[in-house]
């Protein structure tokens, strides 16, 4: 079946609905997503939006906070433009009917988050991600110009054929399996937008749904595109450890209301590894846990939060403080067990200031973009801001150019062909390798790393690339098989980024090479396979 609309937006967190809405007025919308529409990083997202809304902050002190955990690679312009913007754009989310927390006293309750030299994070409560999503889902739902492809999950672009694999090409659309039929669609569209979300999957233990398999970025490489900054995978420090809670994340604004992290034996341990303690940037408390973990072999740190009242716990985290207690621990009276896990990937396809890719066509917004904006760690609560920012600048730019840029037909495009694949009855080699390519990245590519590490796991991903290549052109494709073919090409794209990268910066840090060089490493890392 071929599907055809003036915007193909793959992807349904914050940066794809809020795009949808924007063009939709422009023009017909196909919105692509891999399950359920509201199922994104997105949705889980407790902490919030950080913007510049209170009386005593200012541009100057959030561009400064960025910049500082960005440990020198953010783009300074880029950075500007997204704090400046920001503001207007939450006011809009307001204007749509999301109602962020209020102080009792009057005006917006801004919470603080790790590296933030002030409150400027606006939230609803803990469930912030999920009332965004609920109320932009509502609004998507609703327009006559969205068609939403629920079940459907992108295997490759469309790529105009005249163009060569490294040379300026055009973006058609993108072939898409429809999972309840297992048959491939071609959806065409005059400007095709990735918004994917992470990669979190790529490794063994992450806060991010299982939709997080990186499909955006990888799609985007394997059609020549640059992507920037890999290395860069923020660990969340607080996850809350327990065999059954599958990485629940204990949001960042815990630790900004006073949370104490402490060892097994109770001792704090973070003012000795940074001066904003538990409030540090997240490489650093995330690296500070994972030296601690190792040193004394104990499994888990605890979050002590007990020294506030139950009455204040319920209300600022209900979902967090519920959550808990179904897995019997009640954070009023005890501190919770918290370990870290893979949360975010700074670096992605690389774009300009429109979200626009070097393909003509191509558009790449959220987290699957790298922008500029986080250099070498993402200061927290800033990629929701960068979502809303980005997802405005690129549906200006298409929508200023719907009706001139590509003003010639869509070209014919050929149907999917399956060619001589036949379906497969080993489904185990899809689950065996999925587990090997976590498990080894977790273990060497994790938040410390080393030459040794590094070199065994590129070891290990080449041959699994190619093993699971060539099972992916025998074999009728699946979703799962079409996310362990990402999964692979992420993985691969991580590993072969931090192998470049011979400092410590941020977020990458390799013990054999423990400084930061700015001399030769002050610069994004840019690969193409």
């Amino acid at each position: 079946m071929e599907i055809i609309s003036d915007f193909l937006i793959i992807g349904s967190g914050i940066s794809g609905l809020t795009l949808a809405l924007k063009v939709a007025e422009a023009g017909s919308v196909s919105l692509v997503t891999k399950t359920d529409i509201e199922e994104s990083a997105t949705y889980y997202a407790q902490g919030g939006i950080a913007g510049v809304l209170g009386p005593d902050d200012s541009f100057a002190s959030h561009i400064t906070d960025t910049e500082t955990a960005g440990a020198g690679l953010c783009h300074s312009s880029v950075v500007k433009t997204v704090i400046e913007e920001g503001p207007a754009l939450i006011n809009e989310l307001r204007e749509l009917g999301i109602g962020f927390s209020d102080r009792t006293c009057g005006g917006l309750d801004l919470g603080k988050e790790g590296g933030h030299s002030i409150r400027r994070v606006v939230h609803a409560g803990d469930f912030t991600g999920r009332v965004i999503e609920e109320v932009l889902v509502k609004a998507v739902t609703g327009h006559k110009n969205i068609s939403i492809y629920t079940d459907h999950i992108a295997v490759n672009l469309i790529k105009d054929g005249t163009s060569g694999r490294h040379r300026p090409g055009v973006v058609r659309g993108a072939y898409v399996l429809d999972k309840i039929a297992s048959t491939v669609h071609t959806f065409l569209a005059k400007n095709t937008v990735l918004a994917t979300g992470g990669a979190g999957k790529v490794y063994l233990y992450t806060s991010n749904p299982d939709v997080a398999t990186g499909d955006g970025i990888a799609m985007a490489a394997r059609a020549g595109l640059t992507i920037s900054n890999m290395e860069f995978v923020q660990f969340h420090p607080t996850c809350l450890y327990h065999p059954h809670a599958k990485n629940f994340l204990i949001s960042e604004a815990v630790r900004g209301e006073g949370a104490i992290l402490r060892l097994a034996d109770g001792r704090p341990f973070m003012k000795k590894y940074h001066p904003m303690a538990e409030l540090g940037p997240r490489d650093i408390v995330a690296r500070a846990i994972d030296f601690e973990l190792k040193k004394s072999g104990q499994e888990c740190v605890y979050l002590d939060m007990t020294d506030k009242s139950a009455k204040f716990i319920k209300e600022r985290f209900p979902n967090i403080y519920e959550r808990c207690l179904s897995f019997g621990f009640d954070m009023t009276v005890e501190p919770i067990p918290v370990v870290p896990a893979a949360h975010y990937i700074c670096g992605g396809i690389k774009t300009d200031m429109s979200g626009r890719t070097e393909l003509k066509g191509l558009y790449a917004i959220g987290e699957c973009a790298c922008t500029g904006l986080h250099g070498a760690n993402r200061l927290a609560s800033n990629s929701l801001l960068e979502g809303l920012v980005f997802s405005r600048r690129a549906a200006l730019d298409m929508s200023a150019s719907i009706n001139t840029a590509h003003a010639e037909p869509l070209p014919s495009v050929p149907p999917w062909r399956p060619g001589s694949a036949v379906r497969s009855d080993e489904a185990v080699v899809i689950t065996q390798n999925w587990e090997e390519i976590r498990r080894f990245m977790w273990n060497y590519v994790g938040i410390v790393r080393s030459e040794r590490r590094l070199e065994r796991a590129l070891r290990r991903i080449t041959l699994l690339e190619k093993e699971i290549e060539e099972y992916y052109w025998d074999f009728t494709i699946t979703s799962d098989l079409v996310e362990l073919r990402n999964i692979a090409t992420v993985a691969g794209l991580i590993i072969r980024s931090a192998i470049m990268r011979k400092e410590s910066r941020g977020l990458h840090y390799n013990i054999d090479y423990p400084e930061r060089d700015d001399k030769n490493f002050g610069r994004d890392t840019e690969i193409k396979l």
